[in-house]
């Protein structure tokens, strides 16, 4: 009876609780250091198709993960910048990252990360512009907090299409960045429809944080904004002329 009693006793039953915890705890953390390396190659491959996708140079279909692979490796160049728009060798505090997409050995772009606050948290996208340094070509959510069928629609194609072709300057060539309307953008005056996308119904703050984000971003980065524009306009003066990576944003 007392031997009993000893195994079933308060103290044992504490020690075995406290095994149980100390084995459980070491299987998770195992699993966890396991799937590390997986959930980071996962979240690399996102980054990747998403500045694949607003280059728009991947449609609305996932390719391969070996099509996603080489089209990164052919088409994009990351570097770091700093606040002129000069590339970095090294890296620096308060750097910048940029992206450039390529085709046939020309700059076709640019692409500029977005991270931005929403309504409930942040707003992390690509906006890729063309080599006129003015002109948007496309634009990618890959994270996000909004409420799903509301300011959630950010990350929807219909959204995302909406930005292509917009402009960050107006008519009389200053700049004002792109703005998400509240209801169509054809509704607005013609001078404002270039340099506004459509809005998403119900979601007006969300529209609101994402502009406001877009706008501090582009500030950011106005000196490579500006270094492309020159080299189009020498260009149209000139002959058509390649931009060079490293001295195109000088």
């Amino acid at each position: 009876m007392s031997e009993t009693t000893d195994k079933n006793s308060r103290k044992n039953v504490i020690l075995f609780s406290l095994l149980l915890s100390v084995i459980c705890s070491l299987m998770i953390a195992g699993a966890a250091g396991g799937l590390k390396g997986f959930q980071q190659a996962n979240m690399d491959l996102d980054k990747k198709i998403n500045i694949l996708k607003a280059a728009d140079l991947i449609g609305d279909k996932k390719p391969s993960r070996e099509t996603i692979r080489k089209l990164y490796a052919d088409h994009i160049k990351e570097v770091m910048v700093d606040g002129q728009g000069k590339v970095l060798e090294t890296y620096a505090p308060n750097a910048l990252t940029l992206y450039f997409y390529q085709q046939d050995g020309m700059t076709k772009g640019y692409i500029l990360p977005i991270n931005t606050r929403g309504l409930w948290g942040k707003i992390q996208g690509y906006l890729a512009f063309e080599n006129d340094g003015q002109t948007v070509s496309g634009f990618s959510v890959f994270s996000h907090s909004e409420t799903p069928g509301l300011g959630g629609e950010i990350e929807s194609a219909w959204f995302q299409k909406n930005f292509k072709g917009k402009k960050i300057l107006n008519s009389q060539h200053k700049f004002v960045s792109i703005r998400i309307a509240k209801g169509k953008a054809a509704n607005l005056s013609p001078d404002k429809q270039a340099n506004y996308v459509d809005g998403i119904s119900g979601a007006t703050l969300t529209g609101k944080y994402l502009s406001e984000g877009i706008k501090n971003t582009l500030m950011a980065y106005d000196a490579v904004s500006i270094t492309f524009r020159q080299s189009q306009l020498k260009a149209h003066k000139d002959m058509p002329q390649k931009i060079d990576i490293k001295k195109s944003v000088q």
